[in-house]
């Protein structure tokens, strides 16, 4: 792996010298500017990894590095923290409110300005990182920030409150009161329209969470959530969920790319069900089960769902359905074994969608 870049900015000789030896010890690339000038121009030239700056500084002090670092396009994602023997709370709000991810007070240790050196740079990283987008990819976001599962957390210790097969969890137009944690059994969301005809909107498996966006929409529910088998659930209340999210900033930000990402699927979804033939659909609908449910790529893969619930996931009638699966076992594409769906060859069913 790469040595990763801070730019030291301190205009005291010796606490910049000491500074970027333990920075260097530490395994760090170092570059050191003496004025807040000369760290503006490294800045701009090397686009370090990490700044650490102090702020009072002549020339040009750390505020006006800041100021002058998100300005430009280069730098203003570079993660910065404050160096400073100014511990006036007005001094550490401003420097906060400029958009400062972190600020050490002098005289410091070591092991502080590691610790929130090494902070900084693995909250920056998650950027950069993939994550599905789903709750699944959210799960794994915020166990990469915090080094453990928060979601988890919320979810261990609850009472949990079961459902029976088909049974609803919550109605469309409902308010918000809790978001839900599946810890045994299956749950889909899914739309009516005005004859009566379901559209299913997506399903959750154990692990999962479900609920949320309407919390972050700050809406009622646009669906309806219904419990496939019997099912058990964790209900976390809403100001907890809130309170976790506030927390972080780049965990915030990056669920809110987690759910663009998820807002294209659908559309592609109903897209596919506008137009795509039925084998299409059909194919469609036993890929996005894979995908949700085959968390280990395990082929054959056994598929328990009902007739019913397969159909209003390929947005097609049961029939028609049962028909497909049919000539899909003919061709060896799947098997049925006791009522369940298995999955024989992912990969010429993918290739049905191309």
């Amino acid at each position: 792996m790469a040595k990763k870049t801070i730019l030291l900015i301190e205009d005291n000789r010796e606490i910049r010298e000491n500074t970027a030896e333990i920075l260097t010890l530490a395994g760090y690339h170092v570059l050191a500017a003496e004025n807040g000038k000369v760290g503006v121009e490294m800045a701009l030239q090397f686009s370090p990894d990490l700044v650490v700056c102090d702020i009072m500084m002549q020339v040009l002090d750390g505020y006006g590095v800041l100021h002058m670092l998100q300005k430009n396009e280069v730098t203003q994602d570079i993660p910065f923290i404050f160096l400073t023997a100014r511990t006036e709370r007005a001094d550490i709000r401003k420097g906060m409110e400029m958009g400062a991810d972190d600020y050490i007070t002098k005289p410091f240790s070591g092991t502080d300005l590691l610790h929130a050196i090494e902070s900084r740079i693995k909250k920056s990283d998650l950027r950069t990182q993939h994550f599905h987008t789903n709750l699944h990819g959210f799960s794994r976001l915020m166990e990469a920030a915090t080094g453990k599962s928060p979601l988890q957390e919320l979810a261990d210790g609850r009472n949990t409150e079961k459902f029976r097969s088909k049974q609803i969890i919550y109605q469309e137009g409902n308010h918000v009161i809790n978001i839900f944690y599946v810890q045994k059994g299956k749950v889909k969301t899914f739309k009516r329209n005005d004859d009566g005809k379901e559209l299913v909107t997506d399903l959750y498996n154990e692990g999962d969470f479900f609920g949320y966006v309407p919390l972050l929409e700050n809406t009622v529910y646009r669906d309806t959530a219904q419990a496939i088998e019997d099912t058990e659930i964790a209900m976390i209340p809403r100001a907890e969920f809130e309170e976790l999210l506030s927390n972080n900033r780049e965990v915030t930000g990056q669920l809110m790319r987690l759910l663009a990402g998820s807002v294209t699927a659908k559309e592609q979804q109903l897209l596919g069900l506008a137009y795509n033939s039925l084998r299409r659909k059909v194919a469609e609908a036993l890929l996005f089960l894979n995908r949700k449910y085959n968390q280990r790529k395990e082929v054959p893969f056994s598929i328990g769902i009902s007739r019913d619930n397969l159909a209003t996931i390929a947005g097609t009638a049961t029939e028609s359905v049962i028909r497909t699966l049919a000539d899909f076992r003919e061709e060896k594409l799947i098997e049925i074994r006791e009522g369940s769906i298995v999955l024989l060859n992912v990969e010429r069913l993918s290739n049905m969608l191309y």
